[in-house]
């Protein structure tokens, strides 16, 4: 008898539900929050708001999108965190309800474990165990990942992420909210010329504020001697901001593979969608010998997808959540 489980993801500004039977997608509907470019930025009352809106005919979308009757559904896997806590209220509690009214059991998951499970969601799939690259607007992780659910944090941002440093430097060069896919185009039309530090951490830790610093302060510096400098080099400010972003990921991780032996390696979260990443990671996996994994577009932001194949291997095992649980902003990847 086949096994459908409902994917529920809100953790930020994307409202996204799936339908996932025994391993395989159906349906995967999200639907966008267009209104924080008014604002440079993800506005969490904004968002919960949205959320509100938007989650029910996602997820009736979602089961029409599957073909298949609500009643059918065996258990509903939900974001329970990290994310914005207004936001993740609003998907835990619809999917408490869904369930209880249901009689179907509840699966809690974490946002960032699912990143990395996204791969599963679709072949090829890494073997266990792997290396795992996980970059989005707040986290940046280098994860050994051992099993579905045992995964060890080899390394971490010490204070900004990757993704923060595109979109604050996407603010200041006047970009849309979000900046990096827009970082991304402009970064193919230019040149990386001009020079970015690399920030000198230990181990496999990485750090991004010095580098949002010294770009304020090369930007200031040009403007001063020339106001037109942003318009007149943008494409090439972004093609150097983007390489020395994706030279302090992949340095990174191509450490914790010499260290661990391990040649499985695969990166995920939205700033896996960037071009430079994406073809570097390619490139080096090339020179370094690894089996390298890149997911489709459609599984590197925040979708509900990843949260219905996390959900399904913790289904499998009987790892199912009280009514009783509440959303967490902090939720280490590490947790099972």
């Amino acid at each position: 008898m086949a096994t459908y489980i409902l994917g529920i993801e809100s953790s930020c500004d994307d409202t996204s539900a799936a339908i996932l039977c025994d391993g395989k997608i159906l349906s995967n509907v999200t639907a966008n929050q267009e209104i924080h470019k008014l604002y440079g930025g993800v506005v969490p009352e904004v968002a919960s708001r949205a959320h509100q809106e938007n989650i029910v005919p996602v997820v009736d979308a979602a089961i029409k999108k599957a073909g298949i009757k609500m009643e059918q559904i065996n258990a509903v896997a939900v974001t329970r965190g990290p994310g914005l806590l207004g936001s993740l209220i609003v998907g835990l509690s619809y999917a408490k309800a869904f369930a209880l009214s249901l009689d179907i059991p509840l699966i809690e998951v974490n946002h960032m474990q699912a990143h990395i499970l996204a791969h599963f969601a679709e072949a090829p799939y890494p073997t266990f165990p792997f290396i795992c690259l996980t970059v989005s607007g707040g986290h940046t992780q280098i994860v050994l990942v051992k099993d579905y659910h045992d995964m060890e944090l080899l390394g971490e941002t010490l204070d900004d992420a990757a993704g923060e440093a595109f979109d604050k430097t996407g603010k200041l060069l006047g970009l849309d909210y979000p900046a990096g896919p827009l970082i991304d185009k402009l970064a193919r039309t230019g040149e990386a010329k001009f020079d970015f530090p690399e920030p000198q951490v230990q181990g496999l830790n990485f750090s991004f504020s010095g580098l949002k610093t010294a770009i304020l302060y090369f930007l200031q510096k040009n403007l001063k001697e020339n106001p037109n400098f942003i318009e007149e080099n943008k494409a090439d400010i972004c093609a150097s901001v983007q390489d020395r972003i994706v030279s302090i990921l992949l340095s990174k991780l191509r450490k914790a593979s010499r260290q661990t032996g391990i040649k499985e390696i695969a990166i995920a979260g939205g700033v896996s969608a960037n071009s430079g990443l994406r073809n570097t990671l390619q490139q080096m996996g090339e020179k370094e010998g690894w089996n390298s994994f890149i997911t489709r577009m459609e599984y590197c932001t925040d979708n509900a997808a990843m949260i219905a194949v996390a959900g399904f291997h913790k289904y499998l095992k009987g790892e199912f959540a009280e009514q009783d649980i509440t959303p967490t902003a902090r939720y280490a990847v590490g947790t099972k």
